[in-house]
C-alpha cells in the first residue's frame, strides 16, 4: 500500500462533466484529487450541435453559470448544464488545463481515448526529474450526466483498490484486468516517469 494517500488526477476534455464529477465522488471519500482538462478550450453545449459556448480555461465556472442563465437560462436548465456548472463551482473556482499542471500524480485516470493520448503526449515530452512513474489509465465514458456518474463510481471503486495493494505496480495489470471483466469496459494503461 502507497505510503502517502493516492494522489489522483482526472482528466476529460473540459475539465466540467466526466472529471468533475469523478472529482466530486473521489474528494467525498477522502482522496487527494484534482480534476483537468486537455483541451485548447472549454466547451459546453449550445443552442445547436454546431453552436457550443466556447470559453477559455482562466474564466470560472461561475462567469460561465452567469453568462449561460443570461443567454437562455430556461435551455441551459432543462439540460443539466446549469446544475453542473453549479456543482463545479462548489469544488473549484475554475477549469484546469492538465498541461499547465507540473504536480506530480500516482496516477491520471482519463475519460476517453484521445485525452488519454494527449495527457500521454504531455507527459512523455516532458523531462525526467525524479523518475517517479505515474500510472495512466483510461476509461471510456460518455459525456453525458449519467455516464459521467456511473463512470465517477467505476473510477472512485478502481481508486481505492489501488489505495489498498501491497505493490501497485506488479499489481496494477491483474487489477485492471479484473475491472475489465467486472465493467465490460476496455482499459488503456501506460506508465509514464516524472
Amino acid at each position: 500500500m502507497p505510503s502517502h494517500p493516492l494522489r489522483v488526477a482526472v482528466v476529460c476534455s473540459s475539465n466540467q462533466n466526466r472529471s468533475m464529477e469523478a472529482h466530486n465522488i473521489l474528494s467525498k471519500r477522502g482522496f487527494d484529487v484534482r480534476s483537468f482538462g486537455t483541451g485548447s478550450h472549454v466547451k459546453l453545449p449550445g443552442p445547436a450541435p454546431d453552436k457550443p459556448n466556447v470559453y477559455d480555461f482562466k474564466i470560472t465556472y461561475e462567469q460561465m453559470y452567469n453568462d449561460l442563465v443570461r443567454k437562455d437560462k430556461e435551455l441551459y436548465t432543462q439540460n443539466g448544464i446549469l446544475h453542473m456548472l453549479d456543482r463545479n463551482k462548489r469544488i473549484k473556482a475554475r477549469p484546469e488545463r492538465f498541461q499547465s499542471c507540473k504536480d506530480q500524480f500516482d496516477l491520471v485516470v482519463t475519460c476517453e481515448e484521445r485525452v488519454y493520448d494527449q495527457v500521454l503526449e504531455e507527459l512523455n515530452s516532458r523531462e525526467q526529474e525524479t523518475f517517479q512513474p505515474v500510472h495512466v489509465i483510461n476509461v471510456d465514458i460518455q459525456d453525458n450526466h449519467e455516464e459521467a456518474t456511473l463512470g465517477a463510481f467505476l473510477i472512485c471503486e478502481l481508486c481505492q483498490c489501488i489505495q489498498h495493494t501491497d505493490d501497485m505496480e506488479n499489481e496494477m495489470d491483474e487489477l485492471l484486468q479484473e475491472f475489465e471483466e467486472k465493467s465490460g469496459r476496455p482499459f488503456l494503461h501506460t506508465v509514464c516517469f516524472y
